[in-house]
């Protein structure tokens, strides 16, 4: 038995040290990153591939953003095929570790490329099928995961990957780590797996846990090129989910793919043997997609402008990290009165 009691961080366990700046302007960065190993995106925020997050208004947004949508798998081929022939190159798709025909006929159709959709993405499975993919398909691009561990990393980078998501049991409705006991803290996570990830060259996409622009900065200075986002998606008034009006305000569902809820929907029970890891409720309408676009990529200049760097990767390599007690948010949260 190999017991490792190193200590794992999560974003509210740690924050930035201020740069020198000699940012004139925060309008003045650049958001531009890497995707994947030869995609470029104009702003480093994904949608999640989740059905209660993605669909094509969503998709619009992102495009007309400088961003690239990521279809979910959770629906018919035929839908999927509307997406691909609507988007072509603009967009991927996802798959499972099943149905190889329907990857092959969506790539033919010019999706850009595939998310193989995991939730423990270290995986023999998971090696197979990045390494059929792209001995079939060696020009369309493969994200692949969930990891959170270095090796994981390495591995499928090794089997062909052009990018790799990073996030074990973080996301709002997953409870993969309370269901299991597994999952790495999410600012350690991207921190072990951005080191790797960086001398391989390979772009790392922190999937789970952004609660906010904050939570944004630190995970692209931690070392991930784009941030996945499912929650805050979900809460916009164009997230593919029916509105639920209640007291006059709006509502959507969100969702976990492994939910009990979700399961039912789409399988018709969950599958015997196994345990939901994921959870269902209902989120209050937060506004319009392009505001909340506007909001992460306006917190993510202002703290480009705090570390110094006109770009991702040198708020990357300026990056100077300090542990912070609970007090810490505390302290950095409005405070309506003042203790006396």
């Amino acid at each position: 038995m190999d017991i490792n009691l190193a200590l794992a961080l999560t974003f509210d366990d740690v924050a930035l040290v201020p740069q020198f700046n000699n940012v004139e302007s925060r309008t003045q960065p650049s958001l531009e990153t890497l995707l994947s190993k030869t995609s470029k995106l104009d702003i480093p925020i994904l949608c999640a591939n989740m059905d209660t997050t993605i669909g094509n208004k969503i998709a619009d947004i992102l495009i007309k953003n400088g961003s690239i949508p990521i279809f979910h798998r959770f629906t018919n081929l035929e839908q999927q095929k509307e997406w691909v022939n609507k988007y072509k190159n603009n967009c991927y798709i996802s798959c499972g570790v099943n149905n190889f025909e329907n990857i092959e006929i969506l790539l033919k159709l010019g999706a850009r490329g595939v998310c193989i959709d995991i939730a423990h993405g270290h995986s023999e499975v998971m090696i197979n099928l990045i390494k059929r993919i792209k001995l079939k398909f060696p020009d369309k691009e493969v994200i692949a995961g969930n990891v959170c561990t270095p090796t994981a990393v390495h591995d499928l980078y090794n089997a062909g990957a052009d990018a790799i998501k990073c996030g074990v049991g973080p996301g709002s409705c997953c409870t993969t780590r309370m269901v299991t006991g597994f999952g790495v803290p999410q600012f350690t996570a991207i921190l072990n797996c951005a080191k790797a990830a960086k001398k391989l060259k390979i772009p790392l996409i922190a999937d789970g846990g952004i609660r906010n622009s904050r939570d944004m900065v630190l995970a692209l200075a931690a070392g991930a090129s784009t941030v996945m986002i499912g929650g805050l998606f979900s809460k916009t008034l164009e997230s593919p989910s029916e509105s639920i009006i209640k007291d006059g305000k709006s509502f959507k569902k969100y969702r976990g793919q492994a939910s009990k809820d979700f399961q039912d929907d789409y399988y018709g029970k969950v599958k015997s043997g196994t345990v939901p890891e994921g959870v269902s409720f209902e989120v209050e309408c937060s506004g319009t997609a392009q505001n909340l676009l506007d909001t992460l990529c306006g917190g993510l200049r202002s703290g480009l402008t705090y570390g110094g760097s006109k770009s991702i990767k040198e708020l990357q390599n300026k990056a100077e990290f300090v542990r912070v007690t609970r007090n810490y948010l505390t302290e950095s949260n409005p405070r309506t009165q003042v203790s006396k």
